[in-house]
């Protein structure tokens, strides 16, 4: 029993010698491919990236999971304007927006939900559609940070997730790059149509075929010299104005919280850091504790020679007395590690999420646009479809203001 307690007492100093945790210095990183020149703008597709799903788990409880609502709500918003301005950056594409949801029907859909982010490792799934419903693909993209990529003297260009952005953008640009040219037109196609449909489906309600699989394709196609059509096609291009009014509100917020976002991750990262080394260094200080305790409970005082049985009470209580403390030390380092979490959580106090209100002159009526990005947008489709049904036209022009901070009103 002795031997065993010596071998136990020295595996678990060995082990606790070696907790520390082995930062990164230097992140991995994946080269952004970019067009070597213009392509035809006939021929590039539009991206709308769906805000990202915040990956917030059922019950979730911030104290284990170390996931807190108000910081993932912020990156759902924030992550996927980057990933706009990323593959915008890239020249394979036509219009690049972050949108509230796929009704602003766009060629080519970007979802993602957030797995993990930290500020040291970041995870998310991607799942890639186009408009006529064919999924192109789903994948995870993940990396682990390192300490340079929070530093100073860091290109400000690059997020610190960057490799993951750039991973995302090459491959959905090598996806298309597989596609038939008429395939790509098919994909322009069912976009207009499906706006369309949405404005008129009584008399555009059958140009567009969608079989079980929820797949869509073009019946037919209506008459380019149509009046209607020319009239549907300006309608759209205000509705295109009005989501990329909406980017704005989307580029005001990511660069208003890009500083504290980014003083949050870097913090997030060394305080993930710090609660793994403390973590290991807890478990394994209370299990030598336990180790220690046991054996010392275990050591027999009964001896016929008083002077060792005198020894062995006095080895037993030392043993006992440092397996007590051994097991105090992991609680307190349990507590420590609490204390990290504590202060992720007061990191995120200061984000919002709220867009700000839209104001739109049609016919020289101005129209308040509220809520979220979203409900905006609703409202927006809501009031087109009023518009075209009453005949009203637009012989007049669509104005959409700058977006503005509604008035506080005192409670």
């Amino acid at each position: 029993m002795t031997r065993i307690i010596r071998f136990g007492f020295a595996f678990f100093l060995i082990a606790l010698s070696g907790c520390s945790v082995n930062e990164v210095i230097t992140a991995d990183e994946t080269k952004l491919l970019t067009s070597a020149a213009p392509k035809d703008e006939s021929q590039l597709l539009d991206v709308g990236i769906i805000e990202f799903d915040d990956g917030i788990p059922e019950n979730n409880n911030p104290e284990s999971s170390r996931i807190y609502a108000p910081i993932r709500n912020a990156e759902s918003r924030y992550l996927a304007y980057h990933l706009k301005n990323t593959m915008q950056g890239t020249g394979h594409w036509g219009a690049v927006r972050v949108i509230p949801s796929e009704n602003a029907f766009t060629d080519v859909i970007v979802n993602a939900r957030i797995e993990e982010s930290d500020g040291e490792f970041v995870e998310l799934d991607v799942t890639v559609t186009d408009i006529s419903g064919e999924d192109w693909y789903t994948r995870r993209y993940e990396t682990q940070t390192g300490i340079s990529s929070y530093s100073e003297h860091r290109d400000r260009r690059q997020d610190p997730y960057q490799k993951v952005f750039n991973e995302i953008a090459n491959d959905v640009h090598a996806f298309v790059e597989t596609l038939p040219e008429d395939y790509v037109q098919n994909l322009q196609q069912i976009s207009e149509l499906k706006f369309f449909e949405d404005m008129s489906p009584q008399s555009y309600g059958e140009h567009l075929q969608t079989d079980k699989k929820g797949l869509v394709t073009i019946n037919r196609l209506p008459a380019e010299n149509d009046p209607a059509v020319h009239r549907l096609r300006q309608i759209r291009e205000r509705d295109r104005l009005v989501v990329d009014m909406l980017n704005e509100h989307y580029a005001n917020f990511y660069y208003g919280i890009a500083i504290p976002y980014h003083a949050y991750r870097k913090a997030s990262r060394e305080e993930s850091v710090n609660y793994r080394q403390v973590k290991r260094s807890a478990a394994l200080k209370t299990l030598m504790g336990v180790v220690v305790l046991a054996g010392s409970m275990q050591m027999d005082t009964q001896d016929s020679s008083y002077s060792k049985q005198r020894m062995k009470s006095t080895v037993r209580s030392i043993g006992i007395g440092e397996g007590l403390n051994a097991i105090v030390a992991g609680i307190t380092r349990h507590t420590e590690a609490s204390i990290h979490v504590e202060a992720i959580e007061e990191l995120s106090e200061s984000f919002s999420s709220e867009a700000a209100p839209m104001v739109v002159s049609i016919e020289g009526q101005a129209r308040r646009l509220t809520g979220t990005a979203a409900a905006q947008y609703e409202s927006w489709r809501k009031l087109l479809r009023d518009i075209y049904e009453a005949e009203t036209g637009f012989t007049g022009s669509v104005e959409v203001g700058a977006p503005m901070r509604a008035p506080e009103t005192a409670e």
